[in-house]
């Protein structure tokens, strides 16, 4: 719905002394703390005042509201110009909270964290990642908009709101700024606008020693509508918020084109002898410093903490502002509502993150004995739910026909003057195309699923998830539903050779708390592994599937078998096991070729499946003992890559076939051959592990 804002600013001297106090308060915050970073948020006072009093639609009694605009501070080391802007806007931080600063079960991390504190969008601090996150909300906002209301004009429907944001010069220096700021330009976001606080300092001091583009033409280039403040133009320094409040209103008016505000400060202004610096950027300004700047301020240099009854109340009025922006927008929705009853049905499972019922009953199974690469199989799995899940979205880094990503028949998202001969589509479209940019990949699907209900996957090799990992890592910091299709998972993938070929990674990734990293065996488990992952709401989920064909095993198709990360495959003919071979992905065929050839020498054999560890740790200890019983202590895992973890499934007497160098460039049997990774090989590890635990007698020579 529309929210035009008023054509001349009013501005008060409650106005004015608001700001004040927001720099006392960052100053006294980080006073207090004995850390932190209270230059930008002093300087950065007016502009993130303006935003929340004048700008912002939301309404501080509803955080969630589903008509809010959005608002992102990528520069998340600046968290105090977000706390105190939460706390003056009456969303239930107090005084204490921002005396808590960086401390301990605090509400005001040094770092802002979603699900931590009300009113933060997402968990910031690694910088570009919020300026992604806000890319990846547009664009969700946008693919919504599609799925609920796709005929309303521009501007009138309920679904129809803004993203905002603010970025520091860290965030444009890092990479990740160019690859998601191309794709905003080129998807034409006109629901972004992004606040560029450009003060030339980081903790290096002045930005010049290592930044000297001309940021602005960048972004012209990328295709973004640019608006110039300079608060510096006159040679003073004057903060004219008449200015920033029409560059506000012009980049609301802009719809085709994401909106970049530079806005030129002075870091830590008005402190008189560390303003302008690199120590007001990352530390406290010491006693003397603060009490100096308070009285250039007008206000008391014995009082910390200090906010007037009447600045407080003024500034609170806000939450008045944002119920009748929320009242407004509620006669759309339910004007909405009552014409849409299909689409409402949707609207609200998707906002509870709920499957249909029956959903997967539309999931492939494959026939034992056939072929299949997982690559394939997960492809698939996709094109069957299509129809079913019009919440389950995405693509890939330029690797669609590799990762096989692309739903069939499903439009693209993109502009319709953009979309190609091999993939029509439009605005409203399903099919994502990051290019090659599997950082900004990343951090866009976390603010996809940061918005409201979809869910967002994205595909490259396996080995280019190092491009990927600090977004991922962030998906499980948040708890995001995030899927990963990571292909060519291995030395499998041949010819590429050892530049493409993973062999560290999956330990890795199995390295970050709260990410399930899920390898199939064959293709029923990658029907199934896509089940459970889409079953969590709770957690990111990569999907490590392979080039090269797998046989389909009996066995695989229980689905709730492979839900529980590790399980029986193939059992000891005698239903007694002397040893256990463990195997994931395409090792699983290894695994059985190496019980074949044991059973056959007398020697009973168990195959576990293990496709997540993650899963299969999670289940309670007689479940875990089944699968693997303790009595039993000759194991072998195997896998085509570093043997790093495997051995608390093998224990001290097991041994790991494992890949322990790079690969090489040669067809992929060649490959499993010159490195060891063979069923004879495996078969020969399981009789180590028996020797050692004293179970291999061995056999009279007859001398």
């Amino acid at each position: 719905m529309s929210s035009e804002l008023v054509p001349n600013l009013e501005w008060s001297d409650l106005d004015r002394r608001a700001v004040d106090v927001v720099r006392a308060l960052a100053m006294d915050a980080v006073e207090k703390a004995g850390s932190g970073h209270p230059g930008t948020a002093m300087s950065l006072a007016p502009a993130a005042y303006l935003l929340f009093q004048r700008v912002l639609r939301h309404d501080p009694t509803d955080p969630a509201w589903t008509g809010r605009d959005r608002f992102v501070l990528s520069a998340g080391h600046s968290s105090l110009t977000l706390y105190i802007q939460l706390y003056l806007s009456g969303y239930g931080l107090t005084l204490d909270d921002l005396k808590g600063l960086r401390q301990w079960g605090s509400l005001t991390p040094g770092h802002p964290e979603h699900g931590h504190t009300i009113g933060v969008e997402t968990t910031t601090g690694p910088l570009g990642q919020g300026l992604g996150n806000a890319v990846g909300m547009a664009m969700a906002a946008r693919r919504e908009r599609g799925l609920f209301d796709p005929d309303t004009a521009a501007g009138d429907s309920p679904f129809d709101h803004r993203i905002w944001a603010i970025a520091s010069d860290g965030d444009i220096e890092e990479g990740i700024s160019h690859e998601v700021s191309s794709i905003a330009g080129h998807q034409k976001l006109g629901n972004l606008n992004v606040i560029y606080d450009a003060n030339h300092i980081s903790i290096e001091d002045d930005t010049n020693i290592a930044l000297s583009e001309d940021v602005a033409a960048r972004y012209e280039a990328y295709g973004w509508h640019v608006i110039k403040v300079d608060w510096t133009a006159t040679g003073e320094y004057v903060e004219n918020v008449e200015e920033l409040y029409a560059a506000y209103r012009a980049a609301i008016e802009e719809t085709e084109r994401p909106t970049l505000i530079r806005l030129r400060t002075i870091i830590g202004w008005p402190a008189p002898n560390k303003q302008n610096t690199g120590k007001i950027h990352g530390s406290a300004l010491g006693a003397d410093e603060v009490a100096a700047t308070k009285e250039v301020l007008g206000l008391d240099p014995s009082k910390d903490f200090d906010v007037p009854e009447e600045v407080l109340a003024h500034t609170r009025q806000v939450v008045e502002r944002g119920r009748a922006l929320h009242a407004e927008w509620s006669k759309g929705f339910e004007s909405w509502q009552a014409a849409n009853a299909e689409r409402v049905a949707l609207f609200e499972r998707m906002s509870a993150r709920k499957l249909p019922a029956g959903w997967d009953e539309a999931l492939p199974t494959f026939e034992a004995g056939k072929s299949v690469a997982t690559r394939k199989a997960s492809g698939q799995v996709l094109n069957a739910l299509a129809p079913v899940l019009p919440e389950l979205w995405g693509g890939s880094a330029d690797l669609a026909e590799s990762n096989n990503t692309t739903m069939e028949g499903e439009p693209s998202f993109i502009p319709e003057e953009h979309q190609t001969k091999a993939f029509p589509g439009n605005r409203y479209g399903r099919t994502l195309h990051f290019g090659i940019r599997e950082h900004g990949m990343g951090s866009i699907l976390n603010g996809i699923a940061l918005h409201d209900g979809t869910r967002p996957y994205g595909g490259t090799f396996l080995v280019f998830s190092d491009y990927m990992r600090p977004a991922v890592r962030l998906a499980a910091l948040m708890g995001l539903p995030v899927t990963y299709v990571w292909t060519h998972d291995s030395i499998g993938l041949g010819e590429d050779g050892p530049t493409h070929q993973p062999v560290e990674h999956l330990w890795a990734l199995r390295a970050i708390p709260g990410l399930d990293v899920v390898r199939p065996a064959d293709a029923n488990e990658t029907s199934a592994a896509w089940k459970t992952v889409l079953e969590h709401t709770d957690r990111p989920a990569a999907l490590a599937l392979t080039r090269q064909n797998l046989p389909v095993y009996e066995g695989t198709a229980d689905f709730d078998k492979v839900a529980k990360g590790g399980y029986v495959l193939q059992d000891a003919s005698n239903g007694q096991p002397e040893v256990i071979l463990i195997g994931t992905g395409s090792e699983v065929e290894l695994a059985v070729g190496a019980r074949k050839l044991l059973e056959e020498e007398g020697i009973p054999a168990r195959v576990v499946s293990m496709p997540c560890v993650e899963w299969f740790q999670a289940q309670d200890d007689a479940y875990k003992q089944s699968v693997l019983p303790p009595a039993v202590r000759a194991r072998v895992a195997v896998e085509a890559g570093i043997a790093l973890g495997w051995r608390q499934f093998v224990g001290e007497e097991g041994e790991v076939v494992s890949l322990e160098h790079f690969g090489a460039s040669a067809p992929y049997k060649t490959l499993y051959e010159q490195f060891g990774l063979t069923a004879e090989r495996v078969a020969a590890a399981a009789k180590g592990s028996l020797a050692k635990t004293g179970a291999d007698k061995g056999q009279t020579t007859g001398n």
